[in-house]
């Protein structure tokens, strides 16, 4: 008897776990009767199911990421980059998501990635290289998830983000890019060197016109106070020779006799009466 207890005690405690089931806060579940679904989105706690009539299948709720292969795109100009991007995504209706990937994650991830290079290529068609470069990549990111979201959601995926994480040039177009760029930059090198040396010429110019401007002003203000100057000594010789003109002409000989007289190499050809000897014979 206690034998038959035990085992309906038993029977019971395992219909009842048969007969429950849990939903965590991570999770995302469908029920199925006779493999129908009759039920999705439960909330997080504890639910009743039918046994042996109805099934549960759980899925992961939280964040997940595809992280896509590196793809080539054509840009405005017709040349190719190598773009490397990654999606944030989580499953937003369970229902739709099982019954269009069957649940499946990696196929939702190749059905999203075709998705998300179909719109990056859409994108990186309207924009130059250069654009690409140096363009703010939240207006990339913006635009690829406005476009992926509409068809993600018929998937039941929720586009939580989209990064673009690197974008590469081809070894070709790498070459042609830096030459171009060096060749840009040569240009602009010359053409400060062409400005540079035009005011360099232009400083010079204007520096020798001061100089020349320089001179001449010095050699006019040297001019008037020579001319001041000897105007100044011939009034002053005048004066001096008014007052006594003898002892000035006594002085002027003296000055040329030592001036002519008593150097060496020095000869004269004179006449022992000329005016030159004049204080000679007068030793009165």
């Amino acid at each position: 008897m206690g034998n038959k207890i035990l085992v309906a005690v038993g029977a019971v405690v395992i219909l009842l776990s048969m007969s429950v089931f849990t939903v965590a806060e991570t999770e995302r579940v469908i029920k199925f009767q006779l493999g129908e679904i009759v039920g999705a989105d439960f909330q997080p706690g504890m639910h009743l199911k039918l046994p042996f009539i109805n099934n549960v299948k759980k899925f992961d709720a939280r964040i997940l990421t595809m992280d896509s292969t590196p793809e080539r795109f054509l840009t405005a100009e017709k040349k190719n980059v190598i773009v490397d991007s990654f999606v944030k995504w989580r499953i937003g209706d369970v229902k739709t998501f099982y019954t269009t990937v069957a649940g499946d994650v990696n196929q939702a991830n190749i059905r999203l990635d075709q998705i998300i290079k179909d719109s990056a290529r859409s994108e990186f068609s309207k924009r130059e290289i250069k654009q690409l470069v140096s363009t703010d990549r939240s207006a990339i990111r913006d635009a690829l998830i406005t476009n992926v979201s509409p068809h993600a959601a018929k998937l039941g995926i929720t586009i939580v983000d989209v990064q673009v994480k690197r974008i590469d040039l081809p070894a070709e177009v790498s070459t042609s890019v830096y030459q171009r760029m060096e060749a840009e930059r040569a240009r602009v090198a010359r053409e400060f060197r062409s400005q540079g040396s035009e005011a360099a010429e232009r400083i010079r110019a204007d520096a020798d016109k001061q100089r020349e401007i320089i001179l001449a002003n010095a050699y006019r203000d040297s001019e008037v106070m020579r001319g001041e100057g000897d105007a100044k000594a011939a009034d002053i010789f005048a004066k001096a020779y008014s007052e006594d003109s003898d002892f000035f002409a006594f002085y002027r000989s003296l000055i040329a006799y030592k001036e002519s007289l008593g150097k060496s190499g020095n000869i004269m050809v004179l006449e022992p009466n000329s005016d030159f000897f004049k204080y000679f014979k007068n030793q009165k």
